[in-house]
């Protein structure tokens, strides 16, 4: 794995998030990148160039930020940086298994797509994923209800869909937390 090209995309995708404060920054990107290698780290087998390149870029052409077709970005960046097509191909891949929105009731393929998936919702769970929440919500005016509503239609059910052994044991702590805010929310009410 390239060091030289891990680094320029991590310098990349803080220019491409440098505007963003609604909890798809470059401060998230970091952490999946970093959760999605220590997953990687448990898992052998897999590829950890496409793990770290999908896992940087994942969110780079996403609908929510961007007006691009066909991971426009993610693709721009790669063949910019002298990776080999076959290769663009499978971090695409990757790339594509991670959102959420898009790959409801279906289970990635690969392992690195896995891995990928698996350290993006991690990073919706726990303290950072309420705190992300918030601030998505705060970004685009949403009231409080709508993001509290946002737990009980995504984020309670991320625990149960993780696919590594590893994201499991870390989803299962963040999901207590979330249960605790939410039960201290309702408290105050």
């Amino acid at each position: 794995m390239s060091e030289t090209v891990i680094h320029t995309a991590i310098e990349y995708i803080g220019r491409l998030f440098s505007d963003n404060a609604g909890g798809h920054d470059t401060e998230h990107t970091l952490r999946v990148y970093r959760t999605a290698m220590a997953i990687a780290d448990t898992e052998p087998a897999c590829d950890r160039e496409i793990i770290a390149l999908a896992a940087l870029l994942h969110d780079a052409d996403d609908h929510k930020l961007f007006r691009t077709e066909n991971n426009e970005n993610a693709r721009t960046f790669l063949k910019n940086a002298g990776i080999p097509e076959s290769r663009i191909e499978r971090i695409i891949e990757t790339i594509n298994a991670v959102s959420f929105s898009k790959n409801q009731g279906k289970v990635p393929e690969t392992i690195e797509a896995k891995i990928v998936q698996d350290a993006d919702r991690l990073d919706a769970l726990g303290a950072i994923g309420i705190a992300r929440t918030f601030a998505y919500g705060g970004e685009h005016g949403r009231p409080l209800s709508d993001s509290v509503q946002h737990f009980y239609d995504k984020l309670l059910r991320l625990k149960d869909l993780m696919n590594t052994e590893a994201a499991k044991k870390i989803a299962e702590k963040r999901h207590e937390f979330l249960l605790e805010f939410l039960q201290e929310l309702e408290d105050e009410q």
